[in-house]
């Protein structure tokens, strides 16, 4: 840069001189969109729109950051879009994935990133991908296709590449328990979140519900009651809108929680501090009155106890003897009994849907009917099960193949247990497989884990996949 001088000369600025310039008319753009923003909008939004431009660059730099951010807007902001209107808005989730995903693939393209991690369980889920977009190529045939539903369809197979890939990025176990702890922390963090919500009045919750608006979430009376009904009691829904996604949720990364706490050694801190982050998950789920995340987040335990804390069958049941002896317990023990026995007005519903799927699933057993719609107009592709609607979707084909992959996650895992152990890896694959086994039970019963409309909890369930076959992965050496 030059500047005249009297006399017809110029002088060249000094470099550092050039930079404090450009570095000042930065601050001053930088300043002025902020105050157009506040002006415009309002001061959340500006200074949120100005931090996360920011923490999405950084991210684009870094792959571990990436998955980190991926992480905590997963927990945190699961439907918070950004808030701009497109065509088609993409969610914050969808940022971040994206933005993970391209650094992995930048990684490659430079060559920073080689010798790529295989397991078994990859190729099934390659398998799975291929079939599932096989099926929805063909269900086109009698459905429309929209840009939201291919948007979302994309996202869904995005997830299911994310467990490919997360094998091979968390290579060893500082990575793995640096990842397992963010998980902990986040959920712990949204856990509170949930309990806060609950405790608070209806009108402050709502207040603080409906002003996540701006970011995508619904407004109104956004609260979940047990039936809809206000007098049967309220259901914790945290920053999740729905309290069985939330449950879902919650007995993932709660399984990851409790193996930790478990754990004599924890992975990062005091024993008292794995508790502590621990603690908000079981009295979350619960206040959720999700009747198949208490029972999945019981299975979830009882693998744990089986493969490795027996004692903890007895503490199990002493506590539960204790719990359901409480006059506050009792309506949830009188809703999970009336569910059990199919008595209240939810579980009937839920045995329709099964029936009027298992309708469809004998209709075209083989490919499913796609993603798009059902092509008759007695039979619809909504039921409250992951299996099903998996068959709905795919056929029994992609029943089988995501069974496939759940048995092999854990499968391989198993037969590798010695080898978890020499390598102190075995509470890393403890939580993330109690966390799968977890969803392979409230998968019977829920179907957050295969459905459009719940991307996060899929990309939650898909990350743990791909975290509990790195575990293993990462007790051999490269090759």
């Amino acid at each position: 840069m030059r500047i005249p001088f009297v006399g017809g000369r110029t002088a060249l600025l000094e470099p550092h001189t050039r930079t404090v310039i450009l570095v000042g008319l930065g601050i001053g753009a930088l300043s002025a969109l902020l105050g157009l923003l506040i002006v415009i909008g309002s001061p959340i939004l500006a200074f949120g729109l100005v931090f996360g431009v920011a923490f999405g660059l950084y991210a684009l730099t870094n792959l571990m950051f990436g998955l980190y951010l991926m992480i905590a807007v997963i927990a945190v902001a699961p439907f918070a879009t950004l808030p701009v209107r497109f065509a088609l808005t993409p969610t914050f989730v969808d940022v971040a994935l994206g933005a993970f995903l391209l650094v992995y693939l930048f990684e490659w393209m430079t060559r920073r990133r080689e010798g790529f991690r295989f397991a078994p369980a990859q190729l099934l889920i390659a398998l799975f991908i291929g079939w599932c977009l096989f099926s929805f190529v063909a269900g086109l045939g009698h459905a429309a296709l929209t840009t939201n539903i291919l948007r979302k369809f994309v996202e869904m197979l995005l997830s299911m590449v994310t467990a490919i890939v997360i094998v091979d990025v968390a290579r060893d176990r500082q990575i793995l328990a640096r990842i397992a702890f963010a998980l902990i922390v986040f959920g712990a963090l949204q856990g509170v979140i949930g309990l806060l919500l609950y405790l608070l009045n209806d009108q402050t919750t709502l207040t603080l519900l409906n002003a996540l608006s701006r970011f995508g979430y619904p407004s109104g009376d956004v609260l979940r009651y047990v039936e809809d009904n206000p007098l049967l009691g309220e259901r914790a829904i945290g920053t999740w809108v729905d309290p069985n996604a939330y449950g879902g949720f919650l007995l993932m990364f709660g399984s990851v929680a409790l193996a930790n706490a478990l754990n004599k050694q924890p992975l990062i801190g005091k024993r008292w501090l794995a508790w502590l982050l621990f603690a908000p998950y079981p009295l979350v789920i619960l206040l959720t009155q999700s009747r198949g995340a208490w029972l999945a987040f019981g299975a979830a335990v009882f693998l744990m106890a089986v493969l490795r804390y027996r004692w903890l069958i007895m503490v199990g049941v002493v506590s539960l003897a204790l719990l359901l002896t409480l006059p506050f317990m009792q309506r949830y023990v009188e809703r999970l009994l009336d569910g059990l026995g199919g008595e209240d007005l939810a579980t009937q519903m839920r045995f329709g849907e099964f029936k009027d799927s298992l309708t469809l699933i004998g209709r075209y057993p083989l490919l499913g009917v796609g993603f798009a719609g059902a092509p008759d107009r007695d039979i619809y592709l909504g039921v409250s099960s992951t299996y099903l609607k998996i068959g709905n979707a795919a056929g029994i084909t992609g029943i089988a193949l995501f069974s496939l992959i759940l048995l092999e996650t854990l499968r391989y895992g198993l037969a590798h247990w010695r080898r978890l152990r020499a390598a102190n890896m075995e509470t890393l694959w403890l939580g993330f497989a109690a966390a799968v086994f977890g969803v392979a039970i409230n998968g019977v019963v829920d179907h957050y884990y295969f459905n459009l409309e719940f991307h996060a909890v899929s990309l939650a369930f898909w990350l743990i996949v791909g975290l509990a076959l790195a575990s293993v992965r990462a007790t051999r050496p490269v090759g």
